[in-house]
């Protein structure tokens, strides 16, 4: 048979989506840019990258799916962004995490995966102020280790913690490594446009081969095809399109195949098998997977069944050996998406699965070796030893194949181990390593140091730890310390801690004094850590004597500064007095706690001692949890509740996509709403909103434009006059009569010449009736009199195209925001340039901005460097830098603000999405809290909110909007529960600002007659309000006596009670008889006997 025609046992592999339920789901997972998959799989954990900063880590079992909440334990070890992890392929609890903060960390997960937060790694390696990029194992030798960082290529040797080699001759920065199956060499990708075969054990440069790869300096990725003498790249060609290229070391200048796919952005990760020599490509961002078998002869590029899911973030391949054998599965993609991760099973269709089909699976590579990292850099080159996949020849049977986890595979044998002597390197700055410990007590000293045993050391730690216990009374009761002990052993503490500063001041320059011992034993830098065993027991001790907190806000865990600023008296105030009232309230807490409260109570000064660091981020935390639980308490727990069915006005069709990014695509007044439709003539179909239902077939009654629509808005104050801007320059005046459109019309009732160009967005004035503002692609705004048709005034100032502008609600100022990455804010009857400028969103997709806290501050929407959407608030005053940013997720979607000044809140939601984002906006530290997002159960393509006097206050809603999905138009209500909701809730709402009727007029605004805009309250007649019902008669404050102190009450309160009785007592049956009166007793002499 030709070579051609022969058939392959994995062409028809078919990707296998288990159901939601059999996922991880919920996860917090951002958009990076690195050069990592962001996942990795051993055969017992899997390991990912958590939240948007991407400086935590989330390790979960293989096999685990559900939900998972926002506080389940993490890896916190690193200050930036995880750049890369890997699994041993030996050990599989043995993790490596390289970051942006320079290091590389060694992490062993227990046998029961993470049952708490970790933040100490077993070991820690540092790349002198490098960002590391990759890292990972070697394939034959146990204990090796590689990364690189920048145009470093580094091996390390985990049983002496030694760093073993070292190369810089890449000119740049290192894109991707991958060992050949057997170790001997290593294939590399640069950002110089070449691939280079590298032999670390080479005499000379290690440097064998080099060749021109993919012509972009964009990210590129190698995988060597297991032991063939072939190496496969992916990236991008000239053009940008994305590019396959395989190679064959042995004719290493010219490419074997090259394969050009499409021009999507993202890198192609790929996952290659040797075993059967199936290859996947999973695109970062891209929703597709695709596979692909690799041969040897032409065309090499096979194409398989393509998976087609939810957008990737990362993906790698399941081991062979926990493959589900006996279900004919082949291979098991792991892939990361924004909240899931999502095994994708590849199972070949076989007429049975009850036997194990042992064409589809030859031996794969185990998990044994006796080669160690110092033979094979001596030259030694071992293969591992193969393994069967058979069921019948395991000795757990079908069940997956598991490698020991422990114990960890560390054996110290030369002795010193101590990471500041074996790398004399600075520190990446501000890490958490840089705070050390030196308050150690002088069980340091009596370490052991060269080949010690643990169990020596565990007897003296024992021992020590013994003599350091409070005096034991013979009941078993620990014996209180006086003011006197406590005292002198705080001063011994101190003296012990001077000596060990003494000591060991030149290894501890930049340390903190005042912690306790268990803290000081787990510094990774401190001398009594040279045994790993020992470590671990004191973790382990540690972790049982602590309470079992829930994990707060990851402030603590972010990059600390070099300089931590000084607190202020009132947060060093608020600080003591939280620490005060944690040691005296301990008979409210549970018994560990209050045992813990006790111990600190106790114990030396040194542990109640706190660095500047720690309380500068207690003060934060602090601070951080008052605001949001003290002032958006009112609203954090707000619900949406879209309208009944018979609300609905349904079988919209023929919507418009076209609209351009500056347009909200939907506008509603209380009366109508406003829908743009799909078709030449720029269409706008008017709904009553009093008629609800099925809208009939046919021709929907519109407006005719003439020309395609950029911009449309109700005028605030004329529920009946619709504005509309065209690609024409030209802005059209709609009057629509009250019963609505009965047909089609292109008679609009007036026409503004606005521009030469193109319309960006029109703006009525919030307070002046008869003011609209036109931006337009010449880069200017224009201010005109509707009612004489005339120019008023004109801005200038932007050098790129203005994405929107926002009235402040005095009506005097306004803020615009640009794609030249600027914020302006303008005073346009003064001056036609910008009285102030900073800095905005930096990326150039798309922004939104509105004004929030009277004015005080501005908060803008739109996109960072990453393409991840973002929300930040501005002072008004500095537009220098934000007060702080929030991020959301990554999606196309510019997020439309809508802001509700009576409550604060911010909705935030864009076209397309699913989930109305809600947050409050703050004058205090973190300027923006979230509150509880309303979920939709479908893709809304607009959203538009009606004045506040449309609101049913008597329902405790405090906002209203109408949702435009596909098809439906629907009313979105949100409320707060409240138990009293008979009552007006006045603290919900206060008297709010007029803005459905006009408070001044043009001319009058033109001329500078500003008129602040009055305010009326919402208190339905008949209705009580809730202060009323809470409020206490006010009592004339007297100074306190000791008659007061005794009990004694006052006379006004006695009348009170009397009066209280006597009208009970008229309404109720009083007797003084008691039920015993009636029953028999016994005689006195009873009594006496």
């Amino acid at each position: 048979m030709a070579w051609r025609f022969k058939a392959s046992k994995y062409k028809n592999a078919a990707p296998i989506v288990p159901k939601a339920e059999a996922c991880v789901r919920e996860i917090c997972v951002g958009s990076y840019q690195t050069y990592g998959n962001n996942i990795a799989a051993s055969g017992a954990f899997m390991a990912f990258n958590w939240e948007h900063t991407g400086s935590s880590v989330a390790v979960l079992p293989l096999d685990d799916c559900g939900r998972k909440s926002k506080t389940m334990p993490l890896l916190h070890g690193h200050t930036d962004t995880v750049t890369d992890l890997k699994f041993s392929p030996f050990h599989d609890g043995l993790l490596a995490t390289a970051s942006q903060d320079c290091l590389v960390k060694i992490w062993h997960i227990p046998e029961k995966g993470l049952e708490q937060s970790l933040s100490d790694p077993e070991a820690i390696f540092s790349h002198k102020q490098r960002r590391v990029e990759t890292v990972g194992f070697h394939p034959t030798a146990d204990g090796l280790m590689y990364s690189t960082a920048a145009g470093c290529v580094a091996l390390f040797d985990l049983s002496t913690q030694k760093e073993i080699f070292s190369n810089n001759e890449h000119p740049e920065v290192i894109q991707s490594a991958s060992w050949r199956e057997d170790g001997s060499v290593l294939a590399t990708s640069c950002k110089d446009k070449c691939v280079r075969i590298f032999d670390p054990r080479a005499a000379g440069s290690p440097i064998q081969l080099t060749a021109e790869s993919h012509q972009s300096i964009k990210d590129s990725r190698v995988v060597w095809l297991g032991n063939q003498q072939r190496i496969l790249t992916t990236g991008f060609d000239a053009a940008r399109l994305r590019q396959v290229i395989i190679r064959d070391v042995r004719n290493f200048n010219t490419p074997e195949k090259t394969l050009e796919l499409d021009c999507s952005t993202g890198i192609l990760m790929p996952l290659f098998d040797p075993d059967t020599n199936m290859l996947f490509l999973a695109g970062k961002g891209d929703t597709t997977i695709n596979y692909l078998e690799i041969t040897d002869k032409d065309p090499y590029l096979i194409e398989g069944l393509r998976h087609t899911g939810e957008q990737t973030k990362g993906a790698c391949l399941v081991p062979k050996r926990a493959l589900k054998v006996m279900e004919a599965e082949v291979n098991r993609v792991l892939q990361l998406t924004s909240n899931m991760v999502i095994p994708i099973m590849y199972q070949v269709p076989r007429k049975t699965y009850r036997d194990f089909h042992a064409d589809l699976y030859p031996e794969t590579t185990g998990y044994k070796t006796e080669l160690v990292a110092g033979e094979w850099l001596d030259g030694s080159n071992q293969a591992v030893p193969k393994m069967s996949l058979d069921p019948a020849k395991r000795e757990h049977g079908d069940e997956p194949i598991i490698p020991r986890l422990g114990p960890k595979p560390f054996s110290s044998t030369t002795g010193d181990v101590s990471f500041d002597k074996v790398f004399a390197v600075p520190l990446a700055p501000g890490s958490h390593e840089n705070i050390s410990n030196v308050g150690q007590d002088s069980a340091v000293e009596m370490t052991p140091a060269q080949g010690a045993k643990p169990d020596l050391i565990v007897e003296i730690e024992i021992k020590k730890k013994h003599e350091r216990e409070p005096a034991v009374a013979g009941n078993g009761v620990q014996k209180s310390l006086t003011t006197s002990e406590r005292r002198k052993s705080s001063a011994d503490d101190d003296e012990s801690s001077d000596k060990i500063f003494e000591q060991n001041s030149e290894s501890s320059e930049n340390s903190t004094e005042g912690e306790d011992r268990t803290d000081a034993d787990l510094r990774r830098f401190s001398s009594s850590r040279s045994s790993f065993a020992e470590r671990r027991r004191i973790y382990e001790n540690r972790s049982k004597s602590q309470v079992d907190e829930k994990p707060q806000s990851p402030v603590p865990l972010r990059r600390e500064h070099s300089k931590v600023e000084p607190l202020k008296p009132s947060q060093q105030q608020q600080a003591q007095q939280q620490q005060q009232g944690n040691v005296i309230d301990t008979k409210r807490i549970s018994v560990p706690e209050g045992k813990l409260m006790e111990e600190h109570r106790r114990g030396n000064g040194a542990g109640l001692k706190k660095s500047a660091t720690e309380t500068a981020f207690s003060a934060a935390s602090t601070k951080r949890t008052s605001t949001v639980f003290g002032k958006v308490s009112k609203f954090r727990h707000l619900k949406g509740t879209p309208g009944h069915k018979s609300t609905h006005i349904e079988n919209l069709r023929n919507l418009s996509r076209q609209i351009p990014g500056e347009c909200n695509g939907f506008h509603a007044n209380q009366e109508r709403v406003a829908v743009p439709l799909s078709g030449p003539g720029g269409k706008i179909a008017i709904f009553e909103l009093s008629r609800p239902g099925r809208l009939p077939d046919g021709v929907i009654p519109s407006l005719v434009n003439g020309s395609n629509i950029m911009d449309f808005q109700w005028d605030p104050f004329d529920a009946q006059r619709l504005a509309v801007a065209c690609d024409d320059g030209i802005v059209k005046l709609w009057h629509i009569e009250a019963g609505g459109l009965s047909e089609p019309t292109n008679t609009p009732a007036g026409e503004l010449t606005a521009h030469l160009d193109k319309i960006y967005f029109i703006r009525f004035h919030p307070l002046a009736a008869d003011v609209l503002l036109t931006a337009s692609y010449d880069m200017t705004i224009k201010l005109w009199d509707l009612r004489t048709m005339s120019e008023k005034c004109s801005l200038s100032g932007h050098t790129d195209q203005i994405f929107d502008f926002a009235w402040s609600p005095c009506g005097r100022l306004g803020a615009t925001v640009c794609k030249d990455g600027k914020i302006r804010v303008y005073n346009p009857r003064k001056s036609e340039t910008p009285i102030r400028e900073g800095n905005g969103p930096v990326g150039t997709r798309g922004a939104r901005i509105t004004w929030a806290l009277e004015g005080h501050y501005i908060v803008c929407t739109g996109f960072d460097k990453v393409s991840e959407r973002q929300i930040s608030v501005y002072n008004a005053q500095k537009l220098s830098a934000p007060l702080n940013t929030a991020s959301l997720d990554v999606s196309p979607s510019i997020l439309i603000p809508f802001y509700d000044e009576d409550s604060s809140t911010l909705f935030v939601t864009g076209k397309g999405d699913s989930t109305i984002y809600c947050y409050e906006i703050t004058d205090e530290e973190p300027y923006i809290c979230p509150l509880s997002h309303h979920r939709c159960t479908s893709l809304h393509q607009g959203l538009s909110f009606l004045t506040k006097n449309h609101c049913d206050v008597a329902s405790v809603e405090f906002s209203k909007a109408y949702r435009l999905t596909n098809t439906t138009i629907e009313p979105l209500s949100f409320t707060v529960p409240r138990i009293k909701s008979e009552l007006f809730q006045d603290d919900l709402f206060p008297p709010t600002r007029i803005t459905w009727s006009a408070t001044l007029s043009a001319e009058d605004w033109f001329a500078s007659n500003d008129k602040a805009a009055p305010k009326v309250s919402l208190k339905p007649e008949g209705m009580e309000t809730l202060s009323s019902i809470q409020q206490v008669p006010a009592q004339p404050i007297k100074k306190p006596d000791h008659a007061q102190f005794g009990g004694q009450k006052s006379e006004y309160e006695i009348n009170k009670q009397q009066e209280i009785q006597k009208s009970v007592s008229a309404r109720m049956e009083f007797t003084t008889k008691l039920e015993q009166d009636d029953m028999e007793g016994v005689d006195e002499n009873e009594w006496q006997e």
